[in-house]
């Protein structure tokens, strides 16, 4: 059986920490900025972990 190869796509936007965790950027961060309060785009600037549901589909898309 051959090598499954990592979606790409998902590298760019998925790291991995010191501890082996994976973490994302939030969304909702390219326009429509005015609409949005000051508190809500800070918080929004900070990455965050990846989700335990989604975790385990990603690991295998990423394939480290």
């Amino acid at each position: 059986m051959p090598k499954m190869k990592t979606k790409r796509t998902l590298a760019k936007r998925v790291k991995r920490t010191g501890s082996g965790k994976l973490t994302r950027h939030h969304q909702f961060t390219s326009h429509l900025a005015a609409s949005k309060t000051h508190k809500q785009k800070r918080n929004l600037k900070k990455s965050t972990s990846v989700s335990s549901a989604d975790y385990k589909r990603i690991k295998l898309m990423i394939q480290d």
